[in-house]
């Protein structure tokens, strides 16, 4: 499975609201969604976005979505 690059990314969130607020789902063992940090590092060729703290359990659909159910 390729990892997923910038450009991906960047074409994946092109035709959203940009003002449509993001969240990482994390670890279908222990569903939750987090909030992302504002900041991009590049270290290594690597673009690092830190997580910035937890919010809630992750939807019931969305986990449905991922297959994590």
């Amino acid at each position: 499975m390729p990892h997923l690059t910038v450009g991906h990314l960047l074409r994946q969130l092109q035709n959203l609201d940009p003002n449509l607020p993001i969240r990482l789902a994390v670890n279908p063992d222990w569903p939750f969604a987090h909030y992302l940090g504002t900041d991009v590092l590049v270290r290594d060729g690597v673009a690092f976005i830190a997580d910035d703290g937890q919010e809630d359990y992750l939807p019931p659909e969305v986990r449905t979505s991922l297959a994590w159910a």
